[in-house]
């Protein structure tokens, strides 16, 4: 596995967030040996680890403990080096569960605009164009947060198609921010969000994040269908 190639002095990190995280940290930390440390979140905790920390956030909407969560996850990241593997463990609602607003945006404000969309009935690509490009982890902030580590993103996806940037806004998948998408979505539904319209409307489009990932699904709903035929 992984561990046979690295040395004794390299460093294993464990970083993610979503509704499966915890449990797919539970998974790495049973294969890795106990050079492993981390943190992701979740919404409800339902796995023991050892050497990972997991903590507790908000979904379907952003809250305190996803904004700390977050935090807490890009602190850790920003502590890799050129000798750390970084795994880092993304599932379904990890867009709620990560969240770090850009800018001088507050938790609130994604909590609004998320709710708002919701509501008006958006697509999960509409909601995650908006979330993108009001975030410092969505579209590939998480590598570049780790950045000059190796990062291996192990995905579980809720979206159909397996869509990487879509599965909880791709924290590992560089991705340009769009602000002009973004405001095209809050016309779309007429959502009044002055706050994101405000921060949107000041930010310049922005080119990935110049950055290695190599991201795998590792279960998808095609496979929980696959399995529920058998």
């Amino acid at each position: 596995f992984f561990s046979s190639s690295l040395s004794p002095s390299d460093s294993i990190q464990i970083l993610g967030g979503g509704k499966a995280a915890d449990e797919l940290a539970a998974a790495l930390e049973i294969l890795l040996d106990a050079r492993v440390t981390g943190v992701v979140v979740t919404d409800e905790r339902t796995a023991s680890l050892e050497h990972v920390t997991v903590r507790e956030g908000e979904h379907p909407s952003p809250g305190g403990g996803s904004m700390k969560g977050a935090s807490a996850v890009l602190d850790a990241a920003a502590t890799a080096d050129e000798r750390t593997l970084v795994m880092a463990v993304i599932a379904g609602g990890g867009s709620a569960l990560l969240c770090a607003p850009a800018g001088e945006l507050s938790v609130e404000d994604i909590q609004a605009v998320t709710n708002e969309l919701l509501s008006a009935g958006a697509s999960i690509e509409e909601i995650n164009t908006v979330r993108r490009a009001c975030s410092r982890i969505k579209g590939g902030g998480l590598v570049a947060a780790a950045t000059p580590a190796t990062v291996v993103g192990v995905l579980v996806s809720d979206v159909v198609g397996d869509d990487l940037s879509v599965i909880a806004s791709g924290p590992t998948v560089p991705t340009a921010s769009d602000p002009a998408a973004a405001l095209d979505v809050l016309d779309r539904y007429n959502l009044e969000v002055p706050s994101v319209r405000e921060w949107l409307g000041a930010t310049d489009p922005t080119a990935p994040p110049t950055t290695d990932v190599d991201n795998h699904v590792i279960a998808s709903g095609r496979d929980a269908i696959d399995a529920a035929e058998q």
